[in-house]
């Protein structure tokens, strides 16, 4: 029985399939795997974190970017979306298009069912190798949550939570806070029980 063989792109054919595309991929290794698309909660906690951010960076050399900007991971060559990037000082970017950035210093997921392993395992030790990162968040979408993992002088990374939704979470790298009520402003939760997808 024959099997379907993968077809593999360097990242030249993959940047142009994506550029090109009705739908985000991500790329690795030589595969490109299509992202799905996020619930009506995930799109207003994107936009809320990102709008209390950039309020608090609007005079400062720091930029917000939302989910449709590449990022590639230089040391293993993955291309991904985060869901908010913060890059302060220059962008870099890869290649010949101002389309892929190498240097976040802030990275932000917000996490659901089907992601949450993916972000807080395998893409997170992807982002740890990127030598400009200061600090990951991760924020939950079924529940008040916000955590991050911020790096350290010596290049441990602590972790500190929130879970209240009259707190902030300081991201201290950026000198800025996340306030709860602010990032989960309109957000209706899931009925115990349910799953966010």
């Amino acid at each position: 029985m024959a099997t379907a063989e993968t077809i593999r792109l360097i990242p030249e054919q993959y940047l142009a399939q994506e550029r090109q595309a009705s739908f985000k991929s991500e790329h690795y290794r030589g595969e490109t795997f299509a992202t799905a698309g996020a619930s009506e909660s995930h799109n207003l906690i994107v936009m809320n974190a990102g709008a209390t951010l950039h309020r608090q960076l609007r005079n400062r050399p720091c930029r917000v970017y939302p989910s449709d900007l590449r990022l590639r991971i230089p040391r293993t060559g993955l291309f991904t979306y985060s869901d908010l990037m913060i890059i302060c000082g220059e962008p870099q970017f890869e290649f010949d298009r101002r389309d892929v950035v190498i240097n976040p210093i802030v990275l932000i997921e917000v996490l659901s069912a089907s992601t949450e392993a993916y972000d807080r395992g395998i893409k997170f030790e992807q982002y740890r190798t990127l030598d400009s990162l200061a600090q990951y968040v991760l924020i939950a979408q079924d529940r008040v949550s916000v955590e991050s993992f911020r790096r350290n002088e010596v290049g441990d990374w602590i972790l500190s939570a929130t879970s209240e939704l009259g707190q902030s979470h300081r991201l201290d790298s950026i000198e800025c806070s996340l306030a709860l009520t602010d990032v989960y402003d309109k957000v209706d939760f899931p009925v115990a029980g349910d799953r966010v997808p």
